[in-house]
C-alpha cells in the first residue's frame, strides 16, 4: 500500500520553475580580487616570470611579501557592507550588494545575445575576466572580475536560450 500522495499541481520535471510564476536562482559567483584596481596591478606584478629558474621568480617574491594586501583585498570582497556577488536566475543576471543581498543593478535575460570574456592587465594570474554583456554591438551590462569566466558565461547563456525559447513558444501558443 502506497502512502504517497498525488501533487496538487505537475512538474514536468523536478525543481523547474517557469520564470512567470517564480524567480529561482541558477548560479551565484563571487568575483575575484582582480576586480578591484589594486588587485590587477598586484595580478601583473605577480606575473613577472624573471629570472624563469624553477620557482625562484620575482613575481613568486612578489607574492610573498604582498600576502597583507592581498588579504585585505580578500576580505573586502565579502565584507558585509561592500562585498558584491552576482546571481544569475532564471529571469536576470543580479549584481548584488552585503549580506543580505541588496539589489545593485541587474539586466533581463532578454536583453543581450552575446558575451564577451575580456581580460584586462592583471587579471590572467587569478584566472579571471571581465563578462561584457551586449545587444548587437551595443555593451548592455558588465560583470567585473568574475573567476573563471567561462564557466559562468556557458551558464548564462544556456540560461538565455533557455529563457527565449521558452518565451517564444509560450508567445506562438497563444
Amino acid at each position: 500500500m502506497s502512502t504517497a500522495i498525488a501533487p496538487s499541481e505537475v512538474q514536468p520535471i523536478s525543481g523547474v520553475v517557469p520564470s512567470e510564476f517564480k524567480e529561482t536562482t541558477v548560479m551565484t559567483v563571487w568575483p575575484s580580487v582582480a576586480r578591484y584596481s589594486l588587485g590587477r596591478t598586484l595580478g601583473t606584478l605577480f606575473a613577472v616570470t624573471w629570472p624563469d629558474i624553477y620557482i625562484f621568480r620575482l613575481g613568486n617574491l612578489i607574492a610573498l611579501a604582498a600576502i597583507p594586501i592581498a588579504l585585505v583585498l580578500y576580505f573586502m570582497r565579502i565584507a558585509p557592507f561592500i562585498g558584491v556577488r552576482y546571481r544569475l536566475t532564471n529571469r536576470r543576471i543580479i549584481v548584488e550588494r552585503g549580506l543580505t543581498g541588496v539589489l545593485d543593478k541587474a539586466v533581463d535575460l532578454d536583453r543581450f545575445d552575446t558575451i564577451v570574456v575580456e581580460v584586462l592587465s592583471g587579471q590572467a594570474w587569478y584566472h579571471a575576466g571581465d563578462l561584457v554583456f551586449k545587444l548587437g554591438n551595443v555593451e548592455t551590462f558588465r560583470l567585473e572580475g568574475v573567476s573563471r569566466p567561462a564557466a559562468f558565461r556557458e551558464t548564462c547563456l544556456k540560461s538565455h536560450l533557455a529563457h527565449s525559447t521558452v518565451k517564444v513558444a509560450r508567445r506562438n501558443r497563444r
